[in-house]
């Protein structure tokens, strides 16, 4: 029932120090307000196109799967009015603004988050299908690899400030585990 109305996201998710070049943080990009609805897997997703000023909406319902960066995500996208509606439901809200650029023949996006998040970088490659999402190597900029680690999904990270980042880094590191991509 789920393959009917929820589409597969398929990706893999590194921490990175910065952008990688020619991004600066001048680059184009869109704002995105993600606002995680307390006691659900559901979020209600505001985009903003700074140069355009335009603005989109979404409710999201997202599942994550037994296989690490696959979440099956189902998504509606929303009117200003009916934005209006659930607007009461917001203030868990994770704020970062988004970057495009292919590197290797893949298209990724980089989010670079703000407010209590402030360093945390997270760069995404999304693919076609599991196989391809097993066979990527990781790229150079990448530091760590989070994509199986649950700390660092959207909705744990409601409330969490980059100090609380950095000691998560530092007990993976601490532990030897580098965070790699799961063998299946």
């Amino acid at each position: 029932m789920l393959d009917k109305t929820y589409r597969n996201e398929i990706r893999r998710r590194f921490l990175t120090e910065a952008l990688p070049e020619p991004l600066t943080r001048a680059s184009s990009h869109i704002q995105i307000f993600d606002n995680y609805i307390a006691g659900t897997r559901m979020r209600i997703r505001s985009l903003r196109d700074p140069a355009t000023k335009v603005w989109t909406w979404s409710l999201e319902h997202r599942l994550h799967t037994d296989i690490p960066g696959i979440t099956k995500v189902g998504e509606l996208h929303l009117s200003e009015p009916e934005h209006t509606v659930f607007e009461h439901l917001e203030g868990n809200e994770i704020r970062k603004n988004r970057y495009f650029h292919e590197f290797d023949h893949h298209a990724f996006s980089f989010d670079l988050h703000l407010g209590p998040l402030w360093g945390l970088n997270i760069a995404n490659v999304e693919f076609a299908d599991e196989e391809s999402l097993r066979a990527y190597e990781p790229p150079p900029f990448a530091v760590y690899e989070i994509t199986a680690d649950p700390f660092f999904y959207g909705e744990n990270l409601v409330g969490k400030s980059f100090e609380d980042v950095r000691a998560e880094v530092s007990r993976i590191a601490e532990s030897g585990f580098l965070a790699e991509f799961p063998d299946e």
